[in-house]
């Protein structure tokens, strides 16, 4: 597996957002999670919200069942702190506090691997829009023949109406007058 790829799996999504966690950050760049984590508390007002945010015990959950953390927090071998989360933004962040050659490497194709991952959601989504279109195109096709047919069948049995009663006006018309017939009763009309 390339860097590229390691990088793209390490990237989740928590609370809407691609994130990656301080842990797999600190193994990217070769130090250690506390440490990664003192340096942005040193810095805490260059992550505001929207570029940090610490996982709540039900995400944390969640990443557990997905094996990602397998001994949960515990004193004993475990993840003692929840993790945090750094979006996009908040990497990019935290490029300007790691200076090494490392740090700057990795930060690089950190973003490539963002990017890459934004182009193919973009790309999957695309060729998603364009098959539910052409998925409705052919709804629109196959309702418009129907209602075409019907139309169609409609105007066949309407002709046919029409012609027989176009026949029988003209039977009506080819008979001789008819005379008028006395009237019956007592009285007499004048």
């Amino acid at each position: 597996m390339n860097e590229l790829q390691l990088i793209q799996s390490k990237i989740h999504e928590i609370r809407g957002q691609k994130v990656m966690l301080d842990r797999d950050l600190a193994e990217l760049y070769g130090v250690t999670t506390s440490n990664l984590n003192k340096s942005v508390k040193r810095n805490i007002r260059r992550f505001p919200a929207d570029f940090m945010f610490q996982l709540n015990q039900a995400e944390f959950d969640t990443l557990k069942r997905s094996l990602i953390f397998q001994n949960g927090t515990s004193s004993w071998g475990g993840t003692r702190k929840l993790p945090y989360a750094f979006t996009e933004q908040g990497l990019a962040m935290l490029s300007g506090l790691l200076n090494s050659d490392i740090a700057i490497q990795v930060n690089i194709n950190i973003m490539r691997a963002f990017v890459a991952v934004r182009q193919m959601l973009s790309e999957d989504s695309s060729m998603k829009r364009l098959s539910a279109l052409e998925k409705n195109f052919e709804e629109l096709k196959q309702d418009l023949e129907d209602i075409f047919a019907d139309y169609n069948d409609i105007n066949e049995d309407t002709r046919a109406q029409l012609e027989a009663i176009n026949t029988t006006l003209a039977e009506l018309q080819s008979r001789p007058p008819i005379t008028p017939r006395r009237p019956v009763g007592f009285i007499k009309h004048r």
